[in-house]
C-alpha cells in the first residue's frame, strides 16, 4: 500500500455535533415504506407475508410497525391486498394501538410471552394465526432478520424464525412449497430498506452523530490508570438503545469469555478497542495507549508503517472512490488492490449498509453486481488483522445521495445540511480527503483516526 502521503500530525479534532434533537419518521415516510413492501410482494408473487420480530431481531418488523416487541416475539401479517394484522404477546399487546400503520386486527398469542406468564387456553397457535389472517394454499413469504446467501444451501427455504412459529405457519398454509424466505424483500438487492428518503436519513443521522460524539469523549478519556468502566461510561448516553455490544477494552480482549468493560486499568502500551453503535450508525476506534512510537511494544514498533498508515490510506481511497452508480464489486476490487487480504488479513465486506441494526446487508463483496444507490447509508468497515500487531479502526457512517436527494435534504433539513457541509469541509481541509458530491458524512469523525491514543492531538492526514 502506498503511504508516502500519509502523515501523522497535530491539528484540531472535529467538533462534537450531534443535534440532540431526534427526528421522527413522518406519516408520509411510513406510507412510503408500506407501498414499497406491497409493491415488492407483488413483483415477487408473494400473496401474504409474515414478518417476525423480537428484541434482537425486530428491525424488519419495526420498519412498518414503529416499535419492536421487547421481551417477546411478535408477527406482522401482511396480505397482498394491503390488509395487516399484528400478533403480540402479553407485554406488547397494549402497543398495538401505537403501531405506525393501521392494523385490521390484533391477535393475542401468549405463547410469545415469557416463561410462566398467564397463558390463554381457548385456541391453539395454528388457530390464532388463522385469526391473524394467514390463509391456506397461497404463496407465503417468511421474514426473519437475514437472508441466506450460501453457495451450497437452498437459501430460499432456510428460515430464521423460531421452529414452533414456522411449524404453525406451515400447518396453516398447508404446502411447504408455498413457503419462501422473503427477507430479501427488505434487505437484499433492491430491498425496501436499502435506500432511504430525506426524512429517514435525518432520522438516522441522530444515532450516527451521537455515537461519534461519544467516541470523541472516550478517546479523550484514554489515560494510563483509567478503567475500562470509565471509558465505557463515555460511550453510552441519554438512554438510547445501542445496536451492538459496547466495547471498551484495554489489553487482551475476551479474557475468561468476558465481552464487557471491567475495572481493568489502562497501562501504557496496551492495545485499546472502543466501539459504540446506535440506530443509524456505529463508531469504532482501535489503536495503542501510547503517546509516540517509542512507547509501542518492541515487536510492534513499526505499527504505523506496517498496519495503521496503510489502513488509513485504504480508508481514504474508499471514501474518494465510492459514488452513486458504481457496483459494490468495483469498490471491493479497489480495496483489495490497495490493501490486499493476503497481507492485511481482512475477511469481511469492506463496508455494509446500516439502519436500526449495525449490519443490515452489504452490496460490497467480491464479484458483486449490486449498484450503490442514492439513499444508501453505509459503514466504512475495513478490519485489518495482522499477526503480532494491535488492531486499527476508524469505522464510521456515510450516506450516498444524488443531486435530487441532496437538494431535498438542504431544503427540508437545513441544520442537518449545514452539519454535513461542515463535515465535508473538515475532511477535505484537515484530512486531505476529497469526497465525491455523492458522499455525505453522517457524523463529524468520519476518517478521523488517532493511532496513539495518549496523544490527543496527533491524527492521520494525507498531504498532496
Amino acid at each position: 500500500m502506498e503511504t508516502a502521503n500519509v502523515v501523522l500530525k497535530h491539528f484540531p479534532a472535529p467538533k462534537k455535533d450531534c443535534s440532540l434533537v431526534p427526528v421522527s419518521l413522518t406519516d408520509e415516510t411510513i406510507a412510503e415504506r408500506r407501498a414499497k413492501i406491497l409493491a415488492r410482494m407483488e413483483s415477487m408473487g408473494i400473496e401474504q407475508l409474515v414478518v417476525y420480530g423480537d428484541v434482537e431481531h425486530g428491525d424488519n418488523f419495526e420498519y412498518l410497525v414503529g416499535f419492536f416487541p421487547r421481551f417477546e416475539e411478535g408477527l406482522l401479517v401482511i396480505d397482498g391486498s394491503g390488509s395487516m394484522s399484528i400478533v403480540l404477546g402479553n407485554e406488547n399487546l397494549n402497543k398495538s394501538s401505537k403501531a405506525r400503520i393501521s392494523m385490521d386486527s390484533t391477535v393475542h398469542v401468549s405463547l410469545f410471552s415469557l416463561p410462566n406468564q398467564p397463558q390463554r387456553d381457548d385456541k391453539t397457535l395454528v388457530e390464532l394465526l388463522e385469526d391473524a389472517g394467514i390463509r391456506r394454499g397461497v404463496s407465503t413469504g417468511l421474514v426473519g432478520w437475514k437472508m441466506f446467501t450460501s453457495p451450497v444451501e437452498d437459501n430460499e427455504h432456510l428460515y430464521d424464525l423460531p421452529s414452533y412459529v414456522v411449524d404453525a405457519i406451515r400447518s396453516v398454509v398447508g404446502d411447504d412449497d408455498l413457503l419462501v424466505n422473503a427477507c430479501g424483500l427488505f434487505i437484499g438487492d433492491g430491498g425496501a430498506r436499502t435506500t432511504m428518503n430525506a426524512n429517514e436519513l435525518a432520522h438516522y443521522e441522530f444515532g450516527a452523530a451521537l455515537a461519534s460524539d461519544c467516541m470523541l469523549d472516550a478517546m479523550d478519556a484514554v489515560e494510563v490508570g483509567a478503567s475500562e468502566l470509565d471509558l465505557g461510561d463515555k460511550l453510552v448516553r441519554y438512554g438510547q438503545h445501542t445496536s451492538v455490544v459496547t466495547i471498551a477494552a484495554a489489553g487482551p480482549r475476551f479474557v475468561k469469555a468476558n465481552m464487557y468493560p471491567t475495572d481493568h486499568m489502562v497501562e501504557e502500551g496496551d492495545t485499546i478497542s472502543l466501539t459504540v453503535g446506535y440506530r443509524g450508525g456505529l463508531s469504532s476506534r482501535a489503536g495503542y495507549a501510547v503517546g509516540e512510537a517509542s512507547g509501542l511494544p518492541a515487536s510492534a514498533r513499526d505499527y504505523i508503517d506496517r498496519v495503521a498508515a496503510p489502513y488509513f490510506a485504504a480508508y481514504a481511497t474508499w471514501l474518494e472512490t465510492i459514488r452513486v452508480g458504481m457496483t459494490g464489486g468495483e469498490l471491493f476490487d479497489v480495496i483489495e488492490g490497495v490493501l490486499p487480504r493476503s497481507e492485511y488479513g481482512w475477511s469481511l465486506c469492506p463496508g455494509h449498509l446500516t439502519a436500526e441494526e449495525e449490519w443490515l446487508s452489504s452490496p460490497i463483496y467480491e464479484g458483486s453486481a449490486q449498484l450503490l444507490k442514492s439513499g444508501m447509508m453505509l459503514q466504512v468497515d475495513i478490519i485489518p488483522s495482522v499477526s503480532g500487531y494491535g488492531g486499527v479502526s476508524a469505522e464510521s457512517t456515510i450516506a450516498l445521495a444524488d443531486e435530487a436527494l441532496r437538494r431535498e435534504l438542504e431544503a427540508e433539513y437545513p441544520e442537518l445540511w449545514k452539519r454535513i457541509c461542515e463535515r465535508r469541509a473538515y475532511i477535505k481541509s484537515m484530512l486531505g480527503i476529497h469526497l465525491s458530491d455523492d458522499v455525505l458524512p453522517m457524523c463529524s469523525t468520519v476518517a478521523y483516526l488517532r493511532p496513539f491514543l495518549l496523544d490527543k492531538e496527533a491524527a492521520f492526514a494525507r498531504e498532496s
